[in-house]
């Protein structure tokens, strides 16, 4: 590589910090988050990956815990009030 040039390995998964926050700290390195989901042109269509602008700067708080392969929190559909929010009036 050369100064000023960034390499990121990809296949890392998606782990944020806060989910929802659009500028949050994705904590498990999913290049992903840094690139737009588009086409370079609407001729090309080639990702937009290889020609990314970048800054970089250091973390400095405290690591986060990687989450990514933990497994979801589950909903108990037993009980179909927990799920629609309404009652069987049956």
């Amino acid at each position: 590589l050369i100064p000023g040039v960034v390499q990121l390995p990809t296949g890392a998964w998606f782990d944020p910090a806060r989910p929802g926050e659009p500028e949050g700290l994705e904590k498990h390195g999913n290049p992903n988050v840094l690139t737009p989901d588009r086409g370079t042109s609407r001729l090309a269509q080639s990702p937009t990956c290889n020609s990314t602008l970048v800054q970089v700067s250091r973390f400095t708080g405290p690591v986060p815990p990687v989450t990514a392969f933990d497994p979801p929190a589950t909903i108990d559909f037993s009980d179909a009030s927990a799920v629609t929010g309404h009652q069987d009036r049956s």
